[in-house]
């Protein structure tokens, strides 16, 4: 079960690697490469985001599920970033979305999902940090299948 997971979640990185478009604003994403922080919603915990390119991101979650006795989650998503939605005087306001994997672990419920992610992040030209606001539909296929929502706020440092 477990490595048929990661064989889908690799499967799933590789087709949409070759996805996304170059704008001038995207541009901004450049001299991304690394963002850490923090996202309050549920879950709540630390939020990462890895760019790979100026319109692709990977994006990471380590945090605090609060549904029923609460259990440890984590995530990973395939982020896709479109620039050209809303125009803002400074710095850029992409939304994104993407697709991801997601396991929450519980002493007598570990679950295997998948998630559907939808976002509005914005990127300071001034400070090296950024904002963000998600919502993640997830449907678990493991151990059984259910469906759920993610979502949150957040604040991230770039290094």
């Amino acid at each position: 079960m477990r490595k048929n997971g990661i064989i889908f979640g690799l499967v799933l990185l590789a087709t949409a690697a070759g996805f996304g478009s170059v704008s001038a604003a995207g541009a901004a994403a450049d001299a991304r490469t690394l963002e850490l922080g923090v996202i309050i919603g549920e879950p709540t915990g630390l939020s990462a985001k890895y760019w790979t390119s100026n319109v692709n991101a990977l994006d990471f979650g380590a945090a605090w599920s609060f549904g029923g006795d609460g259990q440890f989650h984590f995530h990973c998503d395939y982020l896709f970033h479109y620039y050209d939605a809303f125009k803002v005087e400074q710095g850029s306001l992409p939304i994104y979305f993407g697709i991801g994997g997601r396991v929450r672990f519980d002493k007598d419920d570990n679950r295997l999902g998948l998630r559907l992610v939808v976002g509005l992040e914005y990127l300071f030209d001034e400070y090296p940090m950024s904002l963000f606001f998600e919502i993640a539909p997830i449907v678990d296929i493991a151990p059984k299948t259910e469906a759920n929502v993610n979502g949150g706020i957040g604040i991230r440092y770039v290094f």
